[in-house]
């Protein structure tokens, strides 16, 4: 079922480039996405609430007659929830919070020379709009890996948005607005889509503009995420999601193949990669895959999905090359089911998350195992991190220098100005210690 691309033996002739070039990946094309897109961010921008209003009806078919959702209908939803239900929410609640409260960053104080310091002291971002989506896979897992950190790192002001659903009186999806009210978040918007990402970046007249908007989406919403970075932060242009396993002969091929369905249910353009030193693992996947999706029960969606360009088995010589592609493809998800599994893990570089053996798999990540599910796509990993509480803080020095401090390292200053035809920066230094 998947198409086969061997490279045994030959990975070491490529760069990390080329071997990009040669691995699956969908075609992800931004830019287009953008300028369709455009005119609506630029309707929102001039016309506030009435452009929402108007967008919200073309693209999900429901009249708003205001955008924000009453608490009365996120109360109600948490009451109406089923008790399995609330124990797997508040599960991955728990584990989210118990994992991120460990990437809280103290300040620091560092003594450059005799009274002079420098201290990092980080604050949270003022205000935040998430987005949950809510379009093939409505992910009331998504509004947790938002919310948790944010909380954890201490925004005051938190908005969360999620299309507006038909089958629930226009609001979003129940189970996104039960986990909202479950995490104390009051502020819910029925906006999906790139019309969300305008109403947070530009305001309106319900919804006060934010500082930073994080959240995955389609290709559409990273579009609009990419038009209004700069005036508002971004986590990430996060795209359709995609996982990688790493796999030799010792790997359960049924395991394998299930983890490959799993991301593949989630959009046709899913990616599903098998990175294997092993022909007769990867005869044994495709048997399990031919089997199992048709009985799954998204089996088009997952068959296209494993069908298409982003998606296939790569053979390499052994687990040094599997190393070597698995960097170079910068998976979103990288799955390790091979001898040595933890070793191996130890040695990637570039990926969103690790899942360490037969019984860590993606699905784990999703829900309940503390990580954020939140991560970067399309090969971004090489160069970005998951959405984390570090996403939500910023850097700030603080600088304090005595008299003395700043005489001793004067003359540094004056020196280095003049080398850059900057001299009045050396003469706001100069000039504190002349006779007055």
């Amino acid at each position: 079922m998947l198409r086969r691309i061997d490279l045994s033996g030959d990975v070491a002739r490529y760069s990390a480039r080329a071997l990009r070039e040669l691995l699956p990946r969908a075609a992800f094309d931004v830019n287009a996405a953008l300028r369709e897109i455009q005119p609506l961010l630029d309707d929102i921008a001039h016309r506030g609430t009435p452009a929402v209003v108007e967008a919200v009806e073309r693209f999900d078919g429901v009249h708003l007659e205001h955008l924000r959702v009453p608490e009365s209908a996120i109360k109600a939803a948490v009451e109406d929830l089923d008790p399995d239900l609330r124990r797997a929410y508040q599960t991955s609640i728990d584990r989210v919070r118990k994992a991120h409260e460990a990437q809280r960053l103290p300040e620091v104080v560092t003594e450059v020379a005799p009274g002079g310091t420098v201290t990092e002291r980080y604050v949270p971002v003022g205000r935040v709009g998430l987005y949950a989506p809510g379009g093939l896979a409505v992910l009331a897992s998504s509004v947790i890996m938002n919310v948790v950190p944010a909380q954890i790192a201490g925004v005051e002001s938190i908005a969360l948005a999620s299309p507006a659903q038909k089958n629930s009186g226009g609001f979003p999806d129940r189970g996104i607005l039960a986990v909202a009210g479950m995490l104390g978040i009051d502020e819910v918007y029925a906006v999906g889509g790139p019309t969300a990402i305008g109403m947070f970046a530009y305001g309106t007249d319900e919804c006060e503009a934010v500082d930073m908007i994080t959240g995955p989406g389609n290709i559409y919403v990273t579009a609009a995420k990419r038009a209004v970075r700069g005036l508002v932060g971004i986590d990430a242009e996060a795209g359709t999601t995609e996982i990688a396993v790493v796999a030799d002969n010792t790997a359960d091929p049924a395991h394998v193949a299930v983890d490959l369905i799993s991301q593949a249910e989630h959009d046709p353009a899913a990616a599903s990669v098998l990175i294997t030193d092993s022909d007769s693992l990867a005869d044994a996947v495709d048997i399990e895959l031919e089997e199992r999706v048709p009985a799954t029960r998204h089996a088009g969606r997952i068959a296209t999905a494993l069908a298409g360009e982003q998606s296939g088995t790569i053979l390499v010589a052994d687990m040094e090359e599997a190393v070597a592609v698995a960097d170079a493809y910068s998976a979103e998800h990288l799955e390790i089911q091979c001898t040595d599994a933890s070793e191996i893990a130890g040695r990637i570089r570039n990926a969103g998350a690790i899942f360490v053996g037969a019984y860590s798999p993606v699905s784990l990540g999703d829900y309940c195992a503390g990580s954020n599910h939140v991560l970067p796509t399309g090969g971004c990993a090489r160069h970005s991190a998951g959405l984390s509480v570090h996403t939500f803080l910023r850097g700030m020095h603080i600088i304090d220098y005595t008299r003395s401090a700043l005489e001793a390292v004067a003359e540094d200053v004056v020196n280095f100005a003049i080398s850059e035809d900057l001299p009045s920066h050396g003469e706001a230094v100069s000039a504190r210690f002349e006779a007055r």
